[in-house]
């Protein structure tokens, strides 16, 4: 399909502010401006303060989140003053450089905008930074302006280092604390009114698929455009693309894992004015110029990374983007003219979404801020002027994995980077794979953690496979079949670069799974599972899967080196590993294996054993056994599992659980007379009432041996022993002479059973409690089968003794019967054995 002539650019509305910007910088050093999508803050702001003359030619930085928004907005500035990056206008991303001598604005990413501020913390040649998109709040933006406020407060006082924040919202960022001279000014965007449309209700974490596609139709149907579909991830991508075809015209991918070519190709105008389907992920939001989108189709949905801290894994969440990201979702189909928003949604759960997304600093992998922040002599991050403070615990947790890889030391309580964490520091990559980089040896085997390093740090395409051995060859081959050629170029690149860095020469060699394992010790797998889908254990204790016909899944070892999961008792998902060698746990990898003497609990034997044990996190490498371990040591295991197996498992017999309900049924009447005898109380004190008693046991059997019900009668007050035996007797005598017993634990009142003959002559209910309690009479025929149940036995006499001496006597003709059973004499016998 072809598309209409589209509306030419004219002027944007931050032009008529740009002056008043200009003179806000220099005359208070610091500003914030908030436009709107489509106002032409990054393409006209940084060129216009160019000219100012408090810039007194220094360079400007302009600092993005993203290295493609970075590489685009460097191309299009560039373009408007008719040159291409490298003149005037140049950019510095990870792997790639166009600045030169001439260059006085350099568009770069805070990765490395911050090695700039760590190598010159005064930016001596630099009059201006950008900061652009602060919205997004990432973790190396917050990182960059903590850092950039402390350095213009001690080092450029009398020349001020202007600082400009500009952002589409600013919304519930408390920035007038850290900037109080900042004034802040306001830009509508483009005014291009966008149609929203919304949908059904829809269900949390669902994409609906068949809404979407009915919404991309009418979008086509509306339009003459293109239209952009927002996704939560790439597996989003694919299958909405399986499930479009061809039938609305070609669709294009665009999300951070494309190599930047094929990046590039879906910015830049179609050729031949065709309209396209654009199915990206939130990457489009913002920064990025889409040229000729006149509708957006929204699934209200995002992938958020969060770390987690207790396995050193990240996983991606599927949720509900805010209010915030739908306007700018929304605002890319009013660039060119009048546009319209398919929300998958309903108005409703609008006005429930959060107004902003919660900030990647609370809940992302901060090892390479914390090593930033080492490296700035900032031992506590709290010396710093952050809009938000990172969390301390997940703070603390990056420096113990610093410190763990090495990279730095604590003396006296103060933590301080080593020459290690120095050297990290200065490679391009996350403080894991510096680690593995720098302690690999060298030669081959340091060219191939050049080769993993840059292959993981690119991220492998979408369906690349989970075989890190194949991809491997795929790289290295002259012709990669089956992986986008685009981004071999861009590993090779990064390949060399890093060899470079490290000086190392050598053809690619040897073990990429002892590589990885120095890099992610705690992703070491062992499989213990295969059927339809193989599962690991890993050595961070979380469990991991394969499918089963994946060919990684025959491997008994696996060093993995990405894994993604969901919700946290779900196993992660592998997605990168390569085959481990077990022999590399007495050689390459010996470092990081633990020997240890472990006292454990065996369930088969129900008993504690000793254990010499070789282990890897979780994993238990090797494990040979010990003599029987000391009582001190195999005793908190017994009572553990004591625990674990309920009060059952003393062994109580029936008369020592009668005995705890007969110190109970007291305690229901006088509670602060009697201690507390119940299952939960006396599990919570194993320790108090029964260790003094466990001698050397050390197993389920040796335990039942102790006398548990002697143990309990420590637990009686001073003289509470005789008052039990006379107000909670175990046994009362009845008529016929026998001493039945009392059952206490049926009930709040404790049961007498016995047979109807033995009470003949007993007028009144049988008390206990110094007889303020009448006990519970069960009536037994003679064969012992219940007759009655009764707490007031005269009333029995009265009133039901004849109906069941009518309905008895037939049964049982050789057992008295009489008229007057409270004249009668009580006995256990028949007629026959009495005379």
């Amino acid at each position: 399909m072809k598309r209409k002539a589209g509306q030419r650019d004219g002027p944007l509305p931050i032009e008529e502010m740009l002056d008043e910007l200009a003179r806000a910088l220099g005359t208070r050093g610091e500003a914030l401006l908030q436009a709107e999508p489509g106002a032409g803050k990054t393409t006209r702001v940084p060129l216009h303060l160019l000219e100012a003359p408090w810039l007194a030619g220094r360079r400007i930085l302009l600092v993005e989140p993203r290295r493609l928004a970075a590489r685009s907005a460097a191309a299009f500035l560039a373009g408007r003053l008719g040159e291409v990056p490298g003149e005037r206008v140049g950019y510095r991303v990870r792997g790639d450089s166009r600045s030169g001598k001439r260059t006085r604005l350099e568009v770069v990413t805070d990765g490395v905008f911050l090695r700039l501020l760590q190598a010159d913390p005064a930016l001596e040649d630099v009059g201006l930074v950008i900061l652009d998109e602060f919205h997004e709040r990432s973790v190396g933006g917050d990182l960059a302006l903590a850092m950039l406020l402390q350095a213009r407060s001690l080092l450029r006082d009398e020349d001020p280092l202007r600082l400009l924040l500009m952002s589409a919202t600013l919304e519930g960022l408390d920035l007038a604390t850290l900037l109080p001279d900042a004034p802040l000014l306001h830009s509508a965007g483009r005014a291009h009114p966008v149609d929203i449309r919304y949908g059904q209700p829809a269900r949390p974490g669902e994409l609906p698929v068949e809404a979407l596609l009915d919404a991309v139709a009418q979008a086509q149907a509306d339009g003459s455009g293109d239209t952009l579909v927002f996704l939560p991830g790439q597996a989003e991508i694919r299958r909405v693309a399986t499930a479009l075809g061809t039938r609305a015209g070609p669709s294009l991918a665009l999300h951070g894992g494309l190599s930047l070519p094929r990046q590039q190709a879906v910015l830049a105008p179609p050729p031949g004015g065709e309209r396209r389907i654009i199915l990206a992920t939130d990457i489009a939001e913002t920064s990025l110029t889409l040229p000729a989108v006149d509708a957006v189709v929204d699934s209200g949905l995002c992938r958020e990374p969060r770390y987690d801290r207790a396995s050193g894994m990240g996983r991606l969440l599927t949720r509900r983007i805010s209010r915030a990201s739908a306007d700018q979702r929304a605002g890319r189909a009013g660039r060119i003219g009048p546009g319209r928003c398919y929300r998958l949604w309903s108005r409703e759960q609008h006005d429930r979404l959060e107004a902003q997304r919660s900030p990647p600093i609370r809940h992302a992998d901060l090892a390479t801020l914390a090593l930033e922040v080492l490296a700035w002599s900032a031992e506590d991050p709290g010396a710093l002027p952050w809009l938000e403070a990172p969390p301390a615990a997940a703070f603390a947790s990056a420096c113990e994995l610093l410190a763990r890889l090495g990279a730095i030391a604590v003396a006296n309580g103060r933590r301080r980077l080593t020459d290690h964490g120095r050297r990290m520091l200065e490679l391009p990559v996350h403080p894991r794979l510096a680690h593995m980089l720098l302690t690999a040896p060298p030669g081959p085997a340091q060219a191939l953690a050049c080769e993993l390093a840059a292959l993981l740090e690119e991220r492998p395409p979408a369906g690349a496979g989970e075989d890190l051995g194949q991809l491997l060859a795929v790289l290295g081959a002259e012709h990669g079949k089956g992986v986008d050629k685009a981004w071999r170029h861009a590993v090779r690149r990064e390949v060399r670069r890093l060899r470079s860095l490290l000086g190392v020469e050598d053809a690619s060699g040897g073990d990429p799974a002892t590589l990885l394992a120095r890099a992610y010790p705690e992703r070491v797998a062992r499989r213990i599972a295969r059927d339809r889908q193989a599962t690991y254990q890993l050595a961070n204790g979380r469990r991991a899967v394969l499918p089963g016909g994946a060919p990684l899944a025959a491997e008994p070892w696996l060093a993995v080196a990405a894994a993604s999961g969901g919700e946290r008792d779900a196993p992660d998902r592998i997605r990168l590993a390569a085959p481990l060698d077990p022999s590399a746990f007495g050689a390459a990898l010996a470092t990081l294996v633990t020997e240890r003497e472990a006292v454990r609990w065996d369930p088969a034997q129900e008993r504690a054993v000793a254990r010499r044990e070789r282990r890897l996190g979780a994993l238990t490498l090797a494990s040979d056994t010990l003599p029987a371990p000391e009582p001190a040591r195999a005793q908190p295991l017994l009572l553990a599992r004591v625990r674990e197996l309920g009060i059952e498992a003393l062994g109580l017999d029936d008369a020592g659980e009668q005995w705890r309900a007969r110190v109970a049924f007291l305690r229901r009447l006088s509670p602060a007379s009697w201690p507390d005898l119940s299952d939960a109380t006396l599990l919570a004190t194993l320790e108090d009432w029964l260790g003094p008693y466990l001698g050397a046991a050390r197993s389920l059997e040796e335990l039942r041996a102790v006398d548990s019900r002697a143990c309990l009668f420590g637990l009686l007050p001073a003289g509470a022993a005789a008052r039990l035996e006379r107000e909670a007797p175990a046994t009362l005598p009845v008529p016929s002479g026998r001493e039945v017993r009392l059952d206490y634990t049926q009930g709040a009142v404790p049961v007498l059973a016995v047979k109807l003959q033995e009470l003949f002559g007993c007028a009144e209910t049988p008390r206990v409690a110094g007889g303020r309690v009448p006990v519970l009479v069960h009536l037994l025929s003679p064969a012992g089968r219940p007759l009655q149940v009764t707490a007031d036995l005269a009333s029995f006499w009265r009133e039901g003794y004849e109906a069941v001496r009518r309905e008895q006597r037939g049964r049982y003709p050789k057992h008295p019967w009489p008229e007057d059973p409270l004249a009668a004499e009580a006995t256990a016998a028949t007629r026959r054995r009495r005379s």
